[in-house]
């Protein structure tokens, strides 16, 4: 009698041990499909608030540009200005956010000439920052807009050069979703073209807060 109870108690502790097993699996693996879930929704919100800027269209309507000092300029689709004036340069791009979420700009970096080979990542830390909240919306058209107004600072007489002599230029433009992650940085060139308006062609895009498509 004495064995057949000691056995007794061996199966039941032996059966609540395969139960909490078996839970403690069933759990593990909720768990692991409940995290995977919550990744999939995470990343299917952030694709929903990710822009990628490009130049406008050809046929998207013109973008009239005010500076601060009551500079206009008149830019139209798929297109950018570069003007030289006695002590300042003007700077824009006519551009069409073709992601799915708001583009909030932060900064851009100026450089003469037209970069063909893709290069490392510009710096963020370089990239000279907007003095006006600049957006563009969804599947809609804006722009950014530049100036250089001191003749003394770096970059200035390149800038002018290039601009006066009609030589391409580039601008790297940094920008985020409306929450400020998701950075990328996209490098546009500006084509100059004999009857007034400079073409916006678009040649890479850097991800700062995840990892590059390639």
């Amino acid at each position: 009698m004495l064995a057949a109870s000691i056995d007794w108690v061996t199966i039941s502790a032996l059966a609540t041990a395969g139960g909490t097993l078996v839970l403690g699996v069933a759990t593990f693996a909720s768990v692991r499909s409940a995290n995977r879930a919550a990744r999939a929704a995470e990343q299917s919100l952030l694709v929903g608030l990710r822009p990628v800027l490009m130049p406008s269209r050809l046929q998207d309507a013109p973008e009239k540009i005010g500076f601060v000092d009551d500079h206009w300029v008149k830019v139209p689709g798929g297109h950018g200005a570069a003007q030289v004036t006695d002590g300042v340069i003007y700077l824009a791009i006519a551009l069409r956010n073709a992601g799915n979420g708001l583009a909030v700009l932060h900064g851009w970096r100026f450089s003469p000439g037209r970069i063909v080979v893709v290069t490392e990542r510009p710096d963020p830390a370089v990239f000279r920052p907007l003095t006006r909240d600049l957006y563009v919306p969804a599947g809609d058209t804006g722009f950014w807009q530049g100036a250089f107004r001191d003749p003394s600072e770096p970059g200035f007489a390149e800038a002018r050069d290039a601009i006066t002599s009609s030589r391409p230029v580039t601008v790297d433009l940094l920008y985020g979703d409306h929450h400020g992650g998701q950075r990328v940085i996209s490098r546009f060139t500006l084509m100059p073209r004999e009857d007034g308006p400079w073409l916006a062609t678009v040649s890479h895009h850097w991800n700062l807060d995840r990892a590059d498509p390639r």
